[in-house]
């Protein structure tokens, strides 16, 4: 493979806005548009630039497809997990006015939750689907 360096310096300068950008999309998700299903898509966008220009095999070198396994099925728990807090708690799945005394800031704790649970399964099966379908 030949060696791109414009592609590479842009594609460092560019990666880590990237990512940060998709922070801002999950964190801001609950005051406004985004949240965890758009960020994951923006984060996993990242590491696939990060394969494109460097290859594959440096890619999995950074993030392991079986670490990735584990991050999709860890913010799937989070998203189950608070559904059962609130069950546990007397009320019924995903009712995010039990997590606090008071049922505002126990909707903020919940959608900040639940979002980071779609984000980290969204961005690990997105990557997961890069690596199946990306040659070797």
């Amino acid at each position: 493979m030949e060696h791109h360096i414009v592609l590479s310096i842009v594609a460092r300068i560019l990666i880590p806005m990237i990512m940060l950008f998709a922070l801002y999309v999950q964190f801001h998700g609950d005051y406004g548009p985004g949240g965890g299903f758009q960020a994951g898509v923006i984060f996993a966008a990242s590491f696939i630039l990060y394969g494109i220009i460097f290859g594959i095999e440096n890619l999995r070198e950074v993030i392991h497809p079986g670490f990735l396994r584990i991050l999709a099925a860890l913010g799937l728990l989070i998203y189950i997990g608070v559904g059962i807090i609130g069950i546990l708690n007397g009320g019924e799945f995903l009712n995010y006015n039990l997590l606090s005394a008071d049922p505002l800031t126990g909707q903020h704790i919940g959608i900040i939750f639940i979002e980071l649970g779609v984000g980290i399964t969204v961005s690990s099966t997105m990557i997961i689907l890069f690596y199946a379908f990306a040659r070797p």
